[in-house]
């Protein structure tokens, strides 16, 4: 049975997946009405820190214990660690500028293998037969859901290299995040995180803006966009990953990806067919056959 502690942190954790499932349709509805990837890149990490600022300060004046102050070693882990945050946000949202949506996610879940491949260099660590198989299975389901051998979707080269430099910056970010000032709190935590995003983000946009900024973005796409994409998200994952573990957690977060996909589906009206979501399907069983040891482990 699971514990109540387990079950809050699966709705952490699904709650903080499904907003991240919810952003990349924001941001083409975004581009739609002339938006730039600047503008909405820097709207949501500027209302990101904001809104992180004030949940700090509200952590500190309701908190009765002392809370952990990040060292300036913890500080500088975070921010180069956040560098990939913003790599993520910048290749993702160029990404879906020329690729469908429910095409741009499925790049993005190319992290389940890639993160095989990091591991495998960093940790020289051999993948267990369970975790190769995942990756078969990823780069099946990939092919269907990408819908290739029938070669219905023309995707833009540029689309698809965007998208596998997202996944690979993405992986970056899940390595780091779980190994960096983990005696920290989780709102401490985001915002360095952030900051270091911030940094990438507007290095970005000085490097490619030759118009100028239009303000309005922030009253209107830049509210929405910081809440499901550097408020919400973080700050409920990284409270219920370490009441699901790893394993289940894992699980739970790729409910990002039908959430992403029917939000493109219903909204952006993208055509999505069968063989399509049966490639999605096989995605989510990769994610489930990956971690299905580690969540067999906490609950011995």
């Amino acid at each position: 049975m699971f514990k109540n502690n387990t079950l809050k942190g699966v709705f952490l954790v699904a709650i903080g997946a499904t907003s991240y499932g919810m952003l990349a349709t924001f941001v083409k509805m975004a581009y739609t009405e002339g938006y730039t990837t600047a503008e909405v890149t820097i709207s949501q990490f500027i209302l990101g820190i904001a809104g992180i600022l004030i949940i700090n300060g509200f952590q500190k004046a309701k908190s009765e214990n002392v809370i952990v102050k990040a060292t300036p070693k913890n500080i500088f882990q975070l921010m180069l660690a956040g560098t990939s945050t913003g790599l993520t946000s910048v290749f993702y949202y160029l990404t879906v500028k020329y690729i469908p949506v429910s095409i741009a996610i499925i790049l993005l879940m190319q992290t389940v293998w890639i993160g095989l491949l990091l591991e495998m260099i960093l940790e020289k660590k051999i993948p267990s037969v369970q975790k190769i198989i995942a990756s078969l299975v990823v780069l099946i389901g990939t092919l269907l859901a990408t819908n290739v051998f029938k070669n219905e979707i023309q995707l833009d080269w540029r689309g698809l290299l965007l998208g596998i430099l997202a996944a690979c910056s993405f992986t970056t970010t899940m390595f780091t995040a779980n190994r960096v000032a983990l005696g920290i709190s989780s709102a401490q935590r985001s915002l360095y995180m952030l900051l270091g995003g911030a940094v990438i983000v507007f290095i970005f946009a000085i490097t490619t803006v030759n118009t100028p900024f239009n303000f309005e973005i922030f009253l209107k796409w830049g509210i929405i966009l910081s809440l499901f994409g550097t408020i919400i998200p973080p700050m409920l994952m990284n409270a219920g990953f370490p009441l699901t573990g790893i394993g289940l957690g894992s699980i739970v977060s790729a409910l990002e990806l039908p959430v992403s996909v029917l939000m493109a589906y219903f909204l952006l009206h993208e055509n999505v067919i069968i063989i399509q979501w049966i490639g999605i399907l096989l995605i989510i069983l990769a994610i489930v056959i990956m971690n299905v040891n580690f969540k067999k482990q906490q609950y011995y």
